[in-house]
């Protein structure tokens, strides 16, 4: 089966978030769609490790932010590269909370949509939530981010976590533990500065 024939399907790039007794989680994601007009639902795929897709569970009910293409890749690297159960992933950036108190980013963001979980999907390491659009709001009127526009323009990689992930075995070099940025070549330099997020050469990992 050729894998490549994965890439040419079209996604946007989205921070799921959720809030559960005054914890709030949020993950980068590509899997959020509209899956019906009327009434108007949403669906979210999450893996069964991702500590937001656990506090989902908990709390019924997420929000759902459509990022720009001037997302920078600092913020792609809070919410993308790093568990919400270990860092307050929120704490750097501007955000509001819904009627519900799910907390949401505002900075770089299109748009975000609250909803309320109404049925779920076991799809084995992941899990599919399916919900009501409770509430939805134009943020910002610029040009959203895909995922083709991620990978191309700003040179970003997938987390291991995400539905679309697919280990790269063409490549040989030194993955950043923090970003995902690849370096193609062996030694890495003992004084190499990730380019994407300023990490040192320590936390790159070989791959």
């Amino acid at each position: 089966m050729d894998q490549k024939a994965f890439f040419n399907l079209s996604y946007g790039l989205y921070i799921i978030s959720t809030s559960h007794d005054g914890k709030d989680a949020g993950c980068v994601a590509n899997t959020l769609q509209q899956v019906t007009s009327s009434p108007q639902q949403m669906a979210v795929t999450l893996n069964k490790d991702n500590y937001t897709e656990q506090l989902i569970e908990k709390s019924g009910r997420f929000c759902g932010a459509v990022l720009t293409q001037d997302t920078n890749m600092e913020m792609i690297k809070t919410f993308g590269f790093q568990s919400s159960k270990d860092a307050d992933k929120f704490e750097k950036v501007e955000f509001k909370r819904d009627v519900h108190g799910i907390a949401y980013p505002i900075q770089n963001v299109a748009s975000y949509f609250s909803v309320k979980v109404v049925q779920k999907v076991d799809l084995g390491t992941h899990v599919m939530f399916i919900g009501e659009v409770e509430d939805a709001e134009v943020l910002a009127e610029k040009e959203v981010m895909t995922y083709a526009y991620y990978h191309q323009v700003k040179n970003g990689t997938t987390p291991k976590n995400a539905p679309s992930f697919q280990e790269k075995t063409e490549k040989s070099g030194w993955r950043c533990s923090i970003c995902g940025y690849i370096y193609e070549g062996d030694p890495l330099p003992e004084d190499f500065v990730c380019p994407l997020c300023g990490a040192p050469a320590s936390v790159f990992e070989k791959i």
